[in-house]
């Protein structure tokens, strides 16, 4: 091979990085210490001259604006303030004339000054922090359109939205109810209907778009939400069972909530919930701390380090003082307040530290006897936005929460997981709408945030929009459908990294050592008797065989119906017909095994074979015993009578 690549004037460049040896033919390089010393310290010193060379100039221009200010005074101030100046001008000439035997870099000053001109008088404070040679012209105005695109993007909000681009993740074929980005934005994680949480690995996921690992946490329990902490260490599931449970970044079980006793009527003295989970979230500051709720019509908080009991219990309550279920929860944005969306409409919002009453609450928040399906805080803080079963979308000041902010209808929300959010700056307020099947496409709706106009709308899929989930370092919109995908929306310049950095991998090609069927040993100075045959292409061997009659020949299939080119018909392939065809054939009945021996008395009278030779001695005439006549029934009790 080396010997062939000599021949050819060298060896390939990919082939020699393929075989590892990409510097081959090349000689090593050599590096003088001294001169690389060397060359740095001219370096140095060059660069400090010119600094020292521009504070001269800076200098130089100072004088002469000084001198230029008494000119434009009346001539009386000029003539007392011509010696100061006078002394100046000498000071600046010796300075230029000590200046001048180093070697002078950059414009000179003449040019300097006339491409300048009168703009030094008026603005003072640039020249002051001004050092080196004149803008070109020119850069000012270049400038000044782009502060004009920057403020066009400012002022138009849509121009923020990142969905120039999209990739779509196959989760399965159910819908995908939960979904969550670690704080970094390097991995994604979704849950669905088909009860699998799967793992999605931005960095190491090529144009492919696979998963790189796929579980069941809690067996056959839908995923009702999936977050990762707010130090992107630990995974909270909560499913359709009533423990939640807490993995790692890998998918390995950390802990599981434990299950309340259910005959309890107080739910404070409880343990654990009682209940299908609602939902839960994570603690914005305390990464130990997490929040769930149930239908056992509790919010419990629990830590990650205590398995065992919950640390504090809070229980919505309707307006009768009755208990009510908690449909979602979230904590506020410091993690202070704990807000809870309830089935009777209503939002309860306590103080963390206080479970017993409620520190806000509105009770006609949404329509009553539908799932308020989302609560989310803006990242102010100030304004909270819940998302209805009654197809709304409202936003709240929980310092006025007597009525909304404001208020957007007609948005359909089928599942009790559609949720809504924030972008990054706080300006746009995003959701998705349910569709039933076959009902037109599921959207994504962008509205306003201050006056809740529509800005924007983008078709997802002919499926449910369920989930969404906008990343603030990425800038890329996460959605999940109701057909089993995962949408990433973003944009080439807006988004950082996330879908990004897999788009551009190309698919990895197939090892060929994996696709062959057996492993094949080669022994080339074998002796002729265990020399295996060569293994020959599949295509050929197939060939070979369609010219050999026998292994071509196709079976013949089964007869159906009546028998034809000489074979019978059968009468049906299972069991039941077999069973059947042979009753109907056999005529013979069993039913007296005196007349089924007697039947060939004849035959054996003729030709003794078997039993007459052996009695023909002891007994030569068969006695046979006699008929007894069958007993009538029909005089007998019903109780004796034989009961077939």
């Amino acid at each position: 091979l080396f010997a062939d690549a000599e021949m050819l004037g060298g060896p390939d460049p990919e082939l020699a990085a393929t075989m590892g040896f990409s510097g081959f033919g090349k000689k090593a390089r050599t590096f003088d210490l001294e001169a690389m010393f060397e060359q740095t310290r001219r370096t140095a010193v060059e660069r400090s001259r010119k600094v020292l060379e521009a504070r001269e100039r800076e200098k130089e221009d100072q004088a002469e604006k000084e001198f230029r200010s008494p000119c434009s005074d009346s001539s009386a101030s000029s003539a007392a303030g011509a010696g100061p100046t006078l002394t100046q001008r000498e000071r600046a000439g010796s300075q230029s004339e000590d200046s001048s035997d180093e070697e002078f870099t950059g414009p000179s000053m003449q040019s300097q000054t006339s491409a300048q001109g009168p703009a030094e008088d008026s603005d003072d404070d640039e020249d002051d922090e001004f050092i080196g040679p004149p803008l070109p012209p020119g850069f000012k105005d270049s400038d000044d359109d782009n502060d004009d695109d920057t403020e066009e993007d400012d002022n138009n909000p849509v121009k923020k939205i990142p969905d120039s681009h999209e990739i779509t993740l196959q989760h399965g074929t159910k819908t995908v109810s939960a979904l969550g980005l670690d704080p970094s934005g390097a991995r994604l994680i979704t849950g669905g209907y088909d009860y699998d949480v799967k793992f999605w690995d931005f960095a190491g996921m090529d144009a492919s778009l696979q998963a790189f690992r796929s579980l069941q946490p809690c067996e056959c329990h839908q995923i009702k939400s999936l977050q990762y902490s707010s130090t992107g260490d630990v995974i909270l599931v909560v499913s359709g069972n009533s423990q939640a449970k807490v993995l790692d970044r890998d998918g390995f079980p950390v802990m599981e909530c434990i299950k309340g006793d259910q005959y309890i009527v107080d739910m404070t003295n409880t343990k654990g919930h009682t209940a299908m989970l609602n939902s839960g979230c994570w603690h914005p500051k305390i990464k130990e701390e997490f929040l769930t709720c149930s239908n056992d019509g509790t919010v419990r908080t629990w830590d990650v380090n205590n398995e065992k009991k919950h640390k504090s219990v809070f229980k919505p309550r309707s307006v009768q003082g009755k208990r009510v279920i908690p449909t979602t929860c979230t904590y506020s944005r410091d993690g202070k307040l704990i807000a809870a969306g309830c089935q009777d409409g209503s939002i309860q919002i306590w103080d963390r530290n206080m479970s017993v009453h409620t520190k806000f609450h509105c009770r006609q928040a949404h329509a009553p006897g539908n799932d308020t399906s989302c609560l989310t805080f803006s990242y102010d803080g100030t304004v909270l936005a819940s998302r209805g079963g009654d197809d709304t979308l409202k936003t709240w000041d929980i310092r006025q929460f007597k009525k909304p902010l404001n208020s957007a209808e007609g948005l359909p929300s089928f599942f009790p997981m559609t949720d809504c959010c924030f972008s990054p700056d706080d300006k746009i307020l995003v959701t998705g709408t349910s569709v039933k099947k076959g009902g037109g496409s599921g959207k994504l709706f962008f509205f306003y945030r201050e006056t809740f106009e529509k800005l924007y709308e983008i078709e997802v899929t002919d499926a449910s929009v369920v989930r969404c989930l906008w990343h603030p370092k990425l800038n890329q919109i996460m959605v999940g459908t109701g057909n089993g995908l995962a949408k990433v929306y973003y944009d080439p310049v807006k988004s950082q990294r996330g879908a990004k950095l897999c788009v551009v991998k190309t698919k990895r090609k197939e090892r060929q050592a994996e696709t062959l069927t057996q492993d094949y040993i080669i022994t080339p100075h074998a002796l002729p008797m265990f020399r295996e045959p060569r293994q020959r292409s599949t295509r050929k061997q197939l060939e070979k065989d369609r010219l050999d009659p026998m292994k071509s020949h196709k079976p013949e299939p089964p007869v159906a119906g009546p028998g034809r080119g000489g074979r019978v018909g059968t009468h049906g392939g299972t069991l039941s017909s077999y069973i059947v065809k042979n009753i109907a054939l056999d005529k013979t009945d069993d039913s007296n095994p005196r007349e089924a021996i007697l039947r060939h008395a004849k035959e054996a009278e003729e030709n003794p074979y078997w039993v007459a030779p052996a009695y023909a001695k002891t007994q030569p005439k068969t006695v046979f015993a006699e008929v007894e006549p069958e007993d009538d029934e029909t005089d007998k009790p019903e109780w004796k009578k034989r009961k077939i």
